[in-house]
């Protein structure tokens, strides 16, 4: 049997490296954005399921039950289940409805933040006040001595 023999010293080195190279990566800000996407986008999906589920059975209600999935066609010994493909389109229709019905009431709020923001512009302070007015006087001064 042959032995083998590990530089204890080496390997510690190597794995202090390494684990400091993950540090960088995993520390960098484009990896931690990427995270909190997809923290939020998971919390959003959630809240488009359970909108898109109420609005298909308000819809649904409203036709008397509609759901595709028992739609079927016989060819000799083919069934084609043409009603999942149905359903699927309907359901992704409905998500996309209440997907744009959301990105307008989002948008709606942030327009109306940034339009309270515009409304007020800061009020001037007095050192700025006076220096305009020293500002105008000069400008008036200049235009009469050139007038002469």
């Amino acid at each position: 049997m042959k032995k083998i023999t590990v530089d204890k010293e080496k390997l510690t080195e190597e794995s202090r490296g390494l684990f400091k190279e993950f540090k960088e990566f995993i520390s960098r800000g484009n990896v931690m954005d990427l995270a909190v996407g997809v923290i939020i986008g998971t919390a959003f999906s959630n809240i488009v399921t359970a909108f898109t589920k109420m609005l298909t059975d308000l819809i649904g209600t409203a036709f008397g039950g509609i759901d595709f999935r028992g739609l079927t066609y016989t060819i000799g010994k083919l069934t084609v289940e043409y009603g999942t493909f149905l359903q699927a389109v309907f359901d992704f229709l409905v998500t996309a409805i209440c997907i744009f019905i959301m990105i307008k009431i989002i948008n709606k709020l942030v327009r109306k933040k940034e339009k309270e923001k515009e409304i007020t512009p800061p009020p001037k302070s007095e050192d700025i006040v006076l220096l305009e007015e020293i500002r105008d006087l000069l400008k008036e001064n200049n235009k009469t001595k050139k007038a002469k």
